[in-house]
């Protein structure tokens, strides 16, 4: 029997897309014989994944995993090309399996993750699930992007509307903090907030300082148009800058359940009512297919080509 090397296999899956174990179980199976195993594949089904590559996957769902102790939080994007799919119990559940090994197997990027063993099952990569899956289910399934938190403080997250929208949010505490109910509560309120305000940083110094620029340009060109002495100007632009940050920095934002108070104030009454140091480490808000350009059909287009070819 002639020997199948990991060049071989390497090669199987880059043009049918399949499994590495699939295309190595081909392989062997053809004697080595690449046109063969391609076409072993086929009969099996498993080289459907490749017909699917160039497809656009913009659906699909953000999903979490909290581990057990509350230390270590995920969350996951996890794409398919129709809603339906997305709420299908089945790719559901693959986008859950997703995010419990990314908790458990730490990797550094997306690309780490897809080279990694399966936690539940190391005959399989994620590579090889994400193939299965593409397969099984009939669309292109991928997995885009990932935040993992671990914590000695508190981590907790926040999906909403069945996947459209995910939160990861860290509070930092002690001890006795991280057993307290209202620490708990904060940090769970903070992941509801950010979903729904969508601030871009924790605090002021982390605003991006080109962004903060652009909009004090903005602010100022907008002031001079509308005939606003000059000595006024800086002072008018300072007030709008007041106002972008607290549309933008979590701390500054007002509190979505109690509009008369922001999250720094409301942050600073958790701590002194539990006894404990309470403060906002970082967040990871993701919404499902976000700067994904989504195919347009045009079927008139189509029939019209049809028609003149």
């Amino acid at each position: 029997m002639a020997q199948v090397t990991a060049a071989m296999v390497k090669e199987l899956r880059e043009r049918t897309n399949a499994g590495m174990m699939d295309c190595k179980k081909a392989l062997l199976a053809a004697d080595a014989d690449m046109e063969k195993a391609i076409d072993w594949l086929r009969e099996k089904g498993l080289a459907q994944a490749a017909k699917k590559a160039s497809r656009v996957a913009a659906e699909g769902v953000v999903a979490q995993f909290i581990s057990p102790c509350g230390c270590t939080g995920v969350i996951v994007e996890v794409n398919c090309e129709t809603d339906f799919v997305a709420k299908t119990e089945q790719f559901q559940n693959f986008a859950n399996s997703v995010a419990k090994h990314i908790a458990k197997a730490d990797p550094k990027d997306v690309d780490d993750l897809m080279n990694q063993k399966y936690v539940d099952d190391e005959s399989k990569t994620i590579s090889d699930m994400v193939s299965d899956a593409t397969v099984a289910i009939g669309e292109k399934i991928s997995v885009r992007r990932f935040a993992r938190y671990k914590t000695e403080g508190v981590v907790s997250s926040y999906i909403h509307m069945g996947g459209k929208v995910g939160v990861l949010v860290e509070v930092c505490t002690d001890e006795k903090g991280k057993e307290n109910e209202a620490v708990k509560q904060f940090a769970h309120d903070l992941a509801l907030q950010i979903a729904a305000a969508k601030p871009e940083a924790v605090r002021r110094e982390e605003v991006d300082s080109e962004k903060l620029e652009k909009e004090r340009e903005i602010q100022r060109a907008k002031a001079i148009e509308s005939g606003k002495p000059e000595k006024i100007v800086d002072r008018i632009v300072d007030g709008q800058i007041e106002k972008y940050y607290k549309e933008v920095c979590l701390l500054d934002q007002a509190f979505v359940k109690d509009p008369d108070k922001d999250i720094k104030a409301y942050m600073a009454e958790v701590a002194k009512a539990a006894g404990v140091p309470v403060d906002v480490v970082r967040f990871a808000r993701f919404e499902r297919g976000e700067g994904i350009e989504k195919r347009k059909d045009d079927l008139a287009a189509e029939i019209a080509a049809m028609t003149k070819a």
